[in-house]
């Protein structure tokens, strides 16, 4: 049997499916091939089984070490914009998928290895991870929306000196400045990871992938966009029955009280 993903090793745990980077030897680093990956793993997913997915990185020391550099040096302009663009589109696929999506950052995470991980809903690091945007330090600049996605995470302060300066920051750094959701011990991070999903994943699958569509329009649109696009949202909720069936619960067991006529209203909710 073909595989189909040669660089990504997939381990499910109930509703959870751990994703590790596995191109150990080139420092987990991005090129074409595990763009293609990534995306093709994305759309697997979502046609069913896990409601989240954990990304993480082969090996002791990188959780994913930018862009393959050995890539970059070959590029000349046009194929850098070219590059560019799919990785960013890619990342723009992860950012809008409606499972909860995870970097669990073990290791150095810089570059385009940052840049997957901002494209994340959440992040959770180790104390020993290292964290930044250091592209101009090489004579580059971020590629993969970096640019982007940070400013828009830490204002554009906050983000101006990170990528002007190249600085890289530890997992304790990294959680005081916002970057980072969790800070733990490196074998503590599957369990933080899991303790931080854990509430999310008791609740409705349906109502959590309109919240986060929800949050997103407020990151990408001006105010009175982003209020139309909630209220839009908040209509498509009551497509499921989720909520009238637990209020019909709470109604007949009393633990919601009303001072409506309560066999009526339930006779209208049953037709």
């Amino acid at each position: 049997m073909i595989n189909k993903f040669p660089h990504l090793r997939l381990e499910h745990d109930g509703q959870v499916c751990w994703v590790t980077i596995d191109r150990a030897q080139d420092r987990n680093s991005i090129n074409t091939p595990l763009m293609s990956q990534l995306a093709g793993l994305l759309h697997d997913l979502e046609e069913g089984g896990p409601r989240a997915v954990v990304f993480t990185g082969a090996g002791p020391t990188h959780f994913i070490g930018g862009a393959d550099g050995i890539v970059m040096m070959r590029l000349d302009r046009t194929g850098a914009h070219a590059f560019s663009r799919r990785f960013q589109d890619i990342l723009d696929r992860l950012e809008a998928s409606p499972l909860i999506t995870v970097a669990a950052i073990n290791g150095l995470c810089f570059g385009g290895g940052f840049e997957l991980a901002l494209a994340c809903d959440l992040r959770v690091a180790t104390t020993a991870s290292r964290i930044g945007l250091p592209e101009v330090k090489v004579g580059l600049i971020p590629g993969g929306g970096g640019t982007q996605r940070l400013p828009r995470l830490v204002g554009s302060g906050l983000a101006m000196e990170m990528i002007l300066s190249g600085k890289l920051y530890d997992g304790e750094q990294a959680a005081r400045l916002g970057l980072v959701h969790r800070v733990s011990p490196e074998a503590g991070l599957r369990q933080a990871v899991g303790e931080l999903l854990a509430p999310m994943l008791r609740n409705p699958a349906h109502a959590v992938s309109l919240a986060k569509r929800a949050v997103k329009a407020a990151q990408n649109s001006p105010l009175p966009e982003g209020l139309s696009r909630e209220a839009e949202l908040f209509s498509q909720c009551h497509d499921n029955d989720f909520f009238r069936r637990l209020m019909v619960e709470q109604l007949r067991s009393g633990v919601l009280t009303t001072t409506e006529d309560q066999a009526r209203l339930l006779e209208e909710t049953a037709s």
